[in-house]
């Protein structure tokens, strides 16, 4: 045994090396086929990956490449046109080229601006209005830098283009008003959004987007705006725009048709020239307004680039307002225009009839108080017609008395006066016919005197000149008239308003005739108040009643020393001098109503100027009114 032993040991030593079994062997190959599965599953995975990349997601990452090459961003829609009635466009767009500012496409804000500055120099309020729309707009979002840039300017931004990652030249349209100030009030203007705008609407946050802030551009933004459009461009890495790819314009907003008429609008103002005054002129058979004149007026296009503070001082600072329209912003006392109201509310009430007479000594005594007529020596016994004629103050202080302030309002708001009418315009003002209710409601006691000064359109009483038209429309037709400006949309003119149309007001037709009676006198019977205001025109007759309303109260003792003298008065403490009409006589057509600012009487200065007014009016007419056998009224003039 042990000889085998020993026997098997000596051929073992024998034995080749390679032939011997390796211990480690076993171990070494389990790690090799460890770490060529872990290198298969790698593999296998990237292969997945690869391919989900690839087939799966191709598309989806072509896209993100390409809009890394890509820029695209909302236009700023054309704003819609305004034309008059003949279609004269009296709110365009023109061409804007300005430079804006991408903050997601540079990563100095700050320099890039810097060196923007260094080539289209930008003034402190640009820069901190640039500034500040950064902050609150989102980095997609473009800042415009400068607008109205020259052909200079523009040379000098593309020649430095590669120092000005963000920034790219644009072009865009801006308001522009062909007629400037002649329209300013009733067309308005436009001006750059504010913050609560563009919270209110993301639209307003595109460059070159314009808000509506006055006159029709406010009332109808909406419409006027339009829808935004689109522009894709393709960008270098650091953002500079390389070329254009598509561009969607935006969807123009509407375009208004107005019922103005711009050749009579020019007309008013020649006349007027640079009186603080106001006129309108309205069709009171359709309520259409051909014009609307306020003056003086202003610039509006000085709005959308920005007013100086030099020039909105200047604006600010003068006594006869430019900047408010008038027509229906200025409030005025009627004076002795209110008294064809203060006469229909008392045939209304009853409380008087057109042949009752009362007795003008030249003044009307109430308790302790003297209230005058403005004929010093009186009318002597006076009628409804023979009031209306010769404007006799006491008559209308004994109406008033008799049928009160309440019947007084009612009948006032029913004809249009201190109440809110429906035309298309904003920051109108409701005027007023004060009542003791409204008297009580501020805390003051109404009395006797109130009532009788509010009779001949004094005290408290206050009305617009678009309400005085609407009131002579009213008186001309027996209907309530409303008074309108948006003629037609897209071209499509709404047809002619049937006069059927308006209701008819429910006081007494023969009471309305006896109104229109005393008018027709005022105008055209002998010792009328407004001989002046008779027309050109033969055949063609008109009737109209004059007022003189005080802005500054004239003691007892001034009208009594028989040396007062209104007209001597420094400018702003002269009485107001309005007028309204309407013509034909015998077939209503238009309404006319005028007031001078511290004009002094209606009878001199108004009563003339709406003569003239209504003259152009009746010329311009379309319609041929007969004023002679084979005649027109163009003929005639």
């Amino acid at each position: 045994m042990v000889f085998r032993r020993r026997k098997k040991e000596r051929l073992n030593r024998l034995m080749p090396v390679q032939d011997q079994k390796d211990p480690g062997k076993g171990v070494f190959t389990r790690r090799a086929l460890l770490l060529m599965a872990v290198q298969t599953a790698a593999l296998g995975e990237l292969g997945r990956r690869l391919y989900d990349l690839q087939v799966n997601s191709g598309d989806h990452f072509a896209k993100l490449a390409d809009k890394n090459r890509t820029s695209k961003r909302l236009l700023a829609p054309p704003r819609g046109l305004i034309a008059d009635r003949f279609g004269t466009i009296v709110a365009a767009n023109k061409t804007n080229w300005r430079a804006l500012l991408l903050a997601e496409e540079t990563t100095d804000i700050d320099g890039t601006i810097a060196r923007f500055t260094q080539i289209v120099p930008l003034d402190e309020r640009d820069q901190s209005r640039v500034g500040r729309e950064i902050r609150h707009k989102r980095k997609f979002v473009p800042v415009v830098l400068r607008e109205f840039l020259s052909w200079d300017d523009m040379a000098r931004i593309e020649l430095n283009a590669p120092s000005l990652p963000g920034v790219l030249i644009d072009v865009g349209t801006t308001r522009s008003y062909p007629f400037g100030p002649l329209l300013a009030h009733t067309v308005g203007y436009v001006a750059p959004p504010n913050e609560q705008d563009v919270a209110r609407s993301g639209l307003l946050a595109l460059p070159g987007m314009r808000i509506g802030r006055a006159g029709i551009e406010q009332n109808e933004d909406d419409v006027l705006r339009g829808q935004a459009g689109s522009v894709e461009m393709e960008v270098n890495a650091v953002g500079r725009v390389i070329r254009e790819l598509d561009r969607r314009d935006g969807t123009p907003g509407d375009e208004l048709a107005l019922t103005l008429d711009v050749g009579l609008q020019q007309m008013i103002q020649n006349r007027i020239s640079d009186m603080a005054a106001s006129s309108v002129v309205m069709d009171c058979r359709n309520g259409e307004v051909l014009a609307m004149c306020s003056t003086p007026s202003f610039d509006p296009s000085l709005f959308d680039s920005g007013v100086s503070r030099a020039q909105w001082a200047e604006w600010t600072s003068d006594q006869r307002t430019p900047l408010i329209d008038k027509t229906v912003s200025g409030v005025y006392p009627p004076g002795s225009t209110f008294k064809p109201a203060v006469a229909m509310a008392a045939l209304d009430a009853g409380a008087i009839t057109p042949t009752d007479r009362f007795f003008c000594p030249g003044h009307f005594d109430l308790g302790g108080a003297r209230f005058h007529c403005w004929a010093k020596h009186g009318h002597g016994s006076v009628d409804l017609h023979l009031a209306l004629k010769y404007s006799c103050d006491v008559y209308f202080y004994e109406v008033a008395r008799r049928v009160g302030m309440e019947k007084i309002a009612e009948i006032s708001h029913d004809l249009g006066l201190g109440t809110e009418l429906g035309i298309e315009l904003p920051h109108q003002r409701v005027g007023l016919i004060p009542t003791p209710a409204w008297r009580q409601k501020h805390k003051h006691h109404w009395n006797g005197g109130d009532t009788v000064v509010s009779g001949i359109g004094q005290g408290f009483v206050q009305v617009t000149p678009l309400q005085l038209a609407t009131y002579a429309s009213r008186i001309a037709t027996g209907r309530k008239v409303e008074p309108h400006l948006v003629r037609g949309v897209n071209g499509e003119i709404g047809g002619q308003v049937d006069p059927q149309h308006w209701p008819q007001l429910a006081m007494n037709d023969s009471y309305f005739g006896a109104i229109r009676a005393g008018m027709f006198a005022v105008v055209n019977e002998a010792h009328g108040t407004a001989p002046k205001a008779r027309l050109p025109i033969p055949g063609v007759m008109m009737a109209g009643k004059t007022g003189s309303a005080q802005v500054r109260r004239v003691s007892r003792a001034m009208r009594e020393s028989g040396h007062f003298n209104s007209a001597t008065l420094p400018w702003e403490f002269r009485p107001h001098a309005l007028f309204i009409c309407f013509a034909p006589y015998d077939d209503p057509r238009y309404a006319v109503s005028v007031v001078i600012e511290h004009g002094n009487t209606g009878a001199d200065a108004a009563a003339p100027l709406a003569r003239d007014i209504m003259t152009d009016t009746l010329r311009r007419d379309p319609v041929n009114h007969r004023t002679a056998p084979g005649q027109t009224v163009a003929d005639a003039g």
